[in-house]
């Protein structure tokens, strides 16, 4: 098994607006060969990230997502959030980096 977590940081004005893609994501990564599972995870405390934690049968998998249409289709209204934020001249409303693991033990 493999794993990918996504780590967001979301300035406080997007923080609803984040929750929102979330929770009416297209859903596209379920029917991506190899997709196991995602959790999207809420810090309890104001300034820490959120965590998107993908699980795959293993990293070509999640590798193949990445340069998917249903990448793209599912990250559509964000991308699309960031790229107003640039024709405004503004720092975009959130960031994320990954980290990759595999998995040890159950």
């Amino acid at each position: 098994m493999f794993v990918a977590i996504n780590y967001i940081t979301c300035k406080e004005h997007y923080r609803e607006r984040f929750e929102y893609l979330f929770s009416t994501r297209a859903k596209a990564i379920d029917t991506v060969p190899g997709f196991q599972s995602m959790n999207v995870l809420k810090p309890q405390k104001d300034g820490e990230d959120y965590l998107v934690v993908s699980y795959w049968e293993n990293e070509d998998a999640f590798k193949n997502w990445t340069r998917s249409a249903e990448f793209l289709e599912g990250h559509k209204r964000a991308f699309a959030d960031m790229a107003v934020a640039k024709e405004k001249g503004e720092e975009p409303p959130m960031h994320s980096s990954f980290k990759v693991y595999s998995v040890l033990t159950n």
